[in-house]
This record gives C-alpha cells, sequence and structure tokens, in this order.
C-alpha cells in the first residue's frame, strides 16, 4: 500500500487532528487517553454500544454514539477513527470507514482473514485514505535496536531465532468479555495474544518457509474455541532456522516473552516479560549502547499485555499526516502476518 501525504493534508498542515474512537474497553480507553495527553490531537467522539457515562464522570465528556453509522450519519467530522473493537469486527468497520474518506488507527489483527486485509489495503489505496496498523512493539527500544543490529548486518549469516512467549489468560480474562475466546470474533491466541511477536519475527527476518506446528488446549477448553498452547518450527527464507513457543496456560502471571538469536558473528537475547530488555550480548568487535528505558506493560488489572507504546504510534500518525514522516507499520506486513498465521494454523 502506498501512503498518502495528500494535498488536503498539505492544506490542514500542522492543525489539530480530530479522532474518533470506535470501541470504548480496555485498549479503546488507552487510545482515548494518547488523544487527550496530545497537543496535535482532538478527541471529537467515542462510539460504543455499551458506552457508560460513568467512565467520564466529573469530566467533560465528548459526543458518544451506540452505533458507528449513527455516528456517521450524525455530522461530525473526523480525520481519524481508531477501531479497537472485537478483532472479527475489524475489517468490515474499517471498510465502512473508508467508503467515508476516513484515516483508519486499527488495532490488531486488521482482520482475520489475509484475503480481507488485502481487499481493504486496496480499497483505501483507491479512496486515498491510509490505514495505520497498531504494531507498537516496533517502537520498543529493544527491537528497535535488534532491528538496526539486523540491518547492518552486525550479526552476520543468522543460524538460529527462538522465541518465547509464556503468558497467563485467567477466567477473568475470558468472562469479561463475551467475545474473546470465540472463533469468529477472537480468531485465537495468535491473532490476539501473540501476533506482535510473529510481527516482530517477521520485521526482523521476513518470510518463513516449511512450517510444522503441533497444538494443545491445556487449561482452556471451557473457556475457549481453541488453543492455547502451541510449538512452531519453521526455516527462515533468508537462511536459518527458528522455533516459536507460545502460552497462555501459565500459572498466576506472565512469564516471559523473548527473543533469542544464535548468529555467525555472536548471540543475542532480548527477555522479560514483553521483550523489554536485552539479557544478552555478545558479540564480535561490539559494545552494547544503553538504550532508553522500555514503557511498562499495559496493566488491565487480572492481567498484562505488551508494552505501552501506543503514544510512539500516535506520534507516528501525526508526523506522516502533518510533516510526510514514514510510517512504520504498514498493511503490506500486517497482511504477510496474516498469512504466516494462518499457514501456521494449517500446518498443525
Amino acid at each position: 500500500m502506498i501512503y498518502l501525504f495528500t494535498e488536503y493534508r498539505l492544506l490542514l498542515m500542522l492543525q489539530t487532528l480530530k479522532i474518533a474512537i470506535l470501541g470504548y474497553g480496555h485498549i479503546g480507553k488507552k487510545h482515548a487517553d494518547m488523544v487527550a495527553q496530545s497537543e496535535d490531537c482532538e478527541l471529537v467522539a467515542l462510539i460504543d454500544p455499551k458506552f457508560i457515562t460513568d467512565d467520564y464522570a466529573g469530566l467533560k465528556t465528548p459526543p458518544y454514539f451506540l452505533s458507528l453509522q449513527e455516528f456517521l450519519d450524525s455530522g461530525i467530522k473526523a480525520d481519524i477513527v481508531a477501531v479497537c473493537t472485537p478483532n472479527g469486527l475489524h475489517y468490515e468497520q474499517a471498510t465502512l470507514l473508508v467508503m467515508h474518506g476516513i484515516h483508519v488507527i486499527i488495532e490488531k489483527p486488521i482482520s482475520l482473514k489475509s484475503e480481507e486485509a488485502e481487499l481493504l489495503e486496496k480499497l483505501a489505496s483507491e479512496k486515498q485514505v491510509n490505514i495505520f496498523p497498531v504494531m507498537q512493539n516496533r517502537f520498543s527500544p529493544p527491537a528497535v535496536w535488534l532491528k538496526n543490529l539486523i540491518d547492518a548486518n552486525a550479526l552476520g549469516k543468522i543460524y538460529m531465532v527462538q522465541i518465547s512467549c509464556f503468558w497467563n489468560r485467567n477466567e477473568h480474562y475470558y468472562e469479561k468479555g463475551s467475545w474473546r475466546g470465540t472463533k469468529n470474533l477472537d480468531g485465537g491466541t495468535l491473532y490476539t495474544q501473540f501476533s506482535h511477536y510473529l510481527d516482530i519475527m517477521f520485521w526482523l527476518f521476513g518470510d518463513i518457509t516449511n512450517i510444522k506446528s503441533k497444538f494443545a488446549d491445556f487449561n482452556h477448553s471451557h473457556l475457549t474455541e481453541f488453543e492455547d498452547s502451541g510449538i512452531i518450527t519453521f526455516d527462515l527464507k533468508s537462511g536459518g532456522m527458528g522455533s516459536f513457543t507460545f502460552s497462555t496456560s501459565v500459572w498466576n502471571e506472565n512469564l516471559e516473552s523473548s527473543l533469542t538469536i544464535i548468529a555467525e558473528n555472536g548471540s543475542v537475547k532480548i527477555g522479560g516479560q514483553y521483550m523489554n530488555k536485552v539479557e544478552k550480548c555478545i558479540i564480535k568487535d561490539y559494545i552494547e549502547p544503553e538504550l532508553p528505558e522500555t514503557s511498562s506493560a499495559n496493566d488491565y488489572g487480572s492481567f498484562k499485555g505488551s508494552a505501552q507504546n501506543h503514544h510512539h504510534l500516535y506520534q507516528n500518525v501525526i508526523d506522516f499526516l502533518n510533516n510526510g514522516k514514514q510510517i512504520q507499520t504498514t498493511t503490506d506486513d500486517c497482511v504477510k502476518v496474516l498469512k504466516m498465521i494462518e499457514e501456521i494454523y494449517a500446518s498443525n
């Protein structure tokens, strides 16, 4: 997809971007916070069929709507709508917004089907609007450092890659949202929990092939319609081999999200609960730099998610629309990650 810095935006350069939030759950509230904290954005509407005004008690409440169509019919202008609804609704809602000429920030995954994501990408190009997928882990300092390291070929040939994601998702998590755990709205653990880390893997190493996988459901069969754990092995098309092991069956709390690289010129491991720190850096003729502190995890009370990097995403979108700077997360990459997930499930 070609991202468009349009003449329309040139005319509005440096003006405040008007943003509406579609879906006001945990992640929608995070987006609303990001908009409120930015001097370059204005929150013009909240859209959710279960909107609770108590959430804004004592604060100036923006207009709220119980459906996307109700908002579109209201006449309120938005430059961008952030789609923060259940996974299975993303494609249909984003398509409607694109048809109305509105830019879309869309939480992962942009669809549960790669064919739909490709159709959305094509439509956005035809309508000259932009889709901004939320893959905020790309902004994490260890991830950015590792990307630069690999692009500079400091590691030489990549021999082996190992990714381990061991999380806790308890009954409270699934019972709080009726869509969670369902095949048609949630999709599965690789879509909802771990697509961020598959995206990091693709961003760093490119496409994979010769995929083999094995899945299990250890302690969520009464809560979900899909697996809670899996082991995936593959070859990197660029050379080398790898594995991706994941689970949401960890007791009590998240254990780790780690990435280990064994390469020609050294070894690297990024670890922590969400790949938030460099644990090992042993590279020939290389001194490890001091990295900026990584944002803490998104804390939702009974569970934690990935790092809080949405502010980087919003700043990137603002810089792109107002100043023509490069966008960091594209629909092209999201389509490829979706195809990767489909191939993984098909290989089981």
